[in-house]
């Protein structure tokens, strides 16, 4: 048996405008004249002993990429520059963003940024930031005094 479904013309125009003021109203930069600062994707994970970040910077000079960490807030900027060509182009799509990117992010723990390691490699920026010692969980053995006896299930 085939269902029939009701064409509804403003379906369309519905989920459309539910988009806009879903996406207007969390990211309203969007929507503002002029150049904005691009920005990339990256992953944030941690371990007991480090803070480990991905970033993909694909096209991007390592040599151009600047690492800080202040407050507990890791910011990775750059600029992603544009080679000049000799002659012009028409362009039907242009997707690729060139300029000055930068993303600041709040680490999760605090971190030891003096002994941070940053390696570059196709494209992927990988960053360890060992925690601080302070932060590191620590294990603590529990010694047994040498009158008492500690068994379990005796009474």
């Amino acid at each position: 048996m085939t269902n029939l479904v009701r064409w509804d013309p403003f379906s369309d125009l519905r989920q459309t405008m539910d988009r806009l003021f879903d996406e207007g109203f969390s990211r309203p930069w969007r929507f503002l004249p002029g150049e904005q600062e691009a920005t990339f994707p990256l992953e944030l994970s941690e371990s007991d002993h480090d803070v480990v970040v991905k970033a993909a910077l694909p096209g991007i000079d390592p040599n151009e990429v600047e690492i800080t960490v202040q407050n507990d807030v890791l910011t990775i900027r750059g600029e992603h520059k544009e080679q000049a060509e000799e002659t012009k182009r028409e362009y039907y799509r242009r997707e690729v963003r060139y300029g000055a990117f930068h993303r600041s992010i709040a680490l999760p723990t605090g971190v030891d940024s003096d002994k941070a390691q940053a390696e570059f490699k196709n494209g992927m920026l990988h960053l360890r930031l060992p925690k601080a010692e302070a932060v590191r969980p620590k294990q603590i053995k529990v010694n047994v005094a040498n009158g008492g006896s500690l068994t379990s299930g005796q009474s």
